[in-house]
């Protein structure tokens, strides 16, 4: 990585390892593209990987906690989960539309079976790891 200080907490390699092996490849994508979207953004030093609430967890000093996670009680998708009070998913919805599957306030959700739209979901990452920064602007900078 760049200039990007990545902190991992171990626990989080061993949760993605134990995922079930057909959802374990999309749930290393989804944190592929926190990644990647986190190292393209010039202003952020320093992200935080660990668990929060047992899921996957992202941390920025200037952002929303961004969650992921599969649950067995609904075993054909896996969904990133967004600050329920903040108006992420709402501004998602506002901007994108019918492109993604949202869980209330809080989730965009992924069919086990469909594609990832990344572009998408990288510009919603982004709003997210800078949420603080960008809340003031009607859709978030995206």
């Amino acid at each position: 990585m760049g200039n990007l200080i990545l902190k991992t907490d171990p626990r989080v390699n061993t949760l993605f390892e134990n995922y079930p092996e057909a959802v374990r490849g999309k749930m290393q994508y989804l944190r592929k593209l926190v990644l990647e979207t986190a190292e393209e953004m010039t202003d952020l030093a320093v992200l935080e990987e660990t668990l929060k609430w047992g899921e996957p967890s992202f941390i920025t000093k200037n952002g929303s906690t961004l969650r992921m996670d599969y649950k067995e009680k609904t075993p054909d998708q896996y969904a990133m989960y967004f600050q329920c009070t903040s108006r992420l998913v709402d501004t998602f919805r506002l901007v994108f539309g019918h492109t993604f599957t949202y869980e209330g306030s809080r989730a965009i959700v992924f069919p086990l079976d469909q594609k990832v739209p990344e572009e998408e979901l990288k510009a919603c990452i982004k709003a997210c790891l800078q949420y603080h920064k960008v809340k003031h602007q009607m859709t978030l900078g995206i």
